[in-house]
């Protein structure tokens, strides 16, 4: 089984609070991505906050309320949602009928585990999303060391990082790490 992972396309990571340039410009082709995968599956993770944020520790460090949980900016781009609202032939996780793991930090425990839980099945795993240098690569890493005999690959051109550099940087460490990056 062939998994597509679409990592925090969230309003607030594409024009919200924490947008940038570099991830509006992803938008169109992590959409026509979602709708010609040929797997089985996609799956989606949401960075979720609650009110208390700047209370917690990422909001003593990153001191801008982002992705709080039931706001706009906490749902998955209406353009990303169509495209895989209309595509045909991929499964829906009967418990979670967005296919979507909310995640309080960067990388997702319940994701690595739903895939650990799978992976007999499982020959295959592409990331996408937002932002390559802090929750593509930290769910990247969770899952190589997880399931290190399945092929995970990131898909370059439809990630956006902070900054365009750090983009580079972390496609780098990703590629150091025996992650594919296409």
């Amino acid at each position: 089984m062939k998994i597509l992972v679409v990592i925090d396309m969230q309003n607030d990571f594409i024009s919200g609070t924490l947008g940038t340039k570099e991830a509006q410009s992803i938008v169109d082709k992590a959409a026509k991505r979602i709708e010609e995968f040929d797997g089985e599956l996609i799956i989606f993770t949401q960075d979720t906050h609650q009110d208390d944020y700047l209370s917690t520790p990422e909001g003593k460090k990153l001191p801008v309320v982002h992705c709080i949980k039931g706001t706009h900016g906490w749902q998955i781009h209406e353009r990303i949602m169509e495209a895989w609202r209309n595509k045909k032939g991929t499964s829906q996780i009967p418990e979670m009928p967005d296919n979507s793991f909310y995640k309080p930090v960067f990388g997702s425990v319940e994701l690595v585990e739903y895939i650990k839980s799978r992976v007999a099945e499982i020959t295959e795993i592409e990331l996408l999303g937002v932002c390559t240098d802090i929750c593509i690569i930290s769910n990247a890493i969770m899952l190589k060391n997880t399931v290190p005999e399945t092929k995970i690959s990131v898909n370059a051109a439809c990630c956006a990082g902070v900054t365009p550099q750090s983009h580079k940087e972390a496609l780098n460490v990703m590629r150091m790490c025996h992650i594919d990056v296409v």
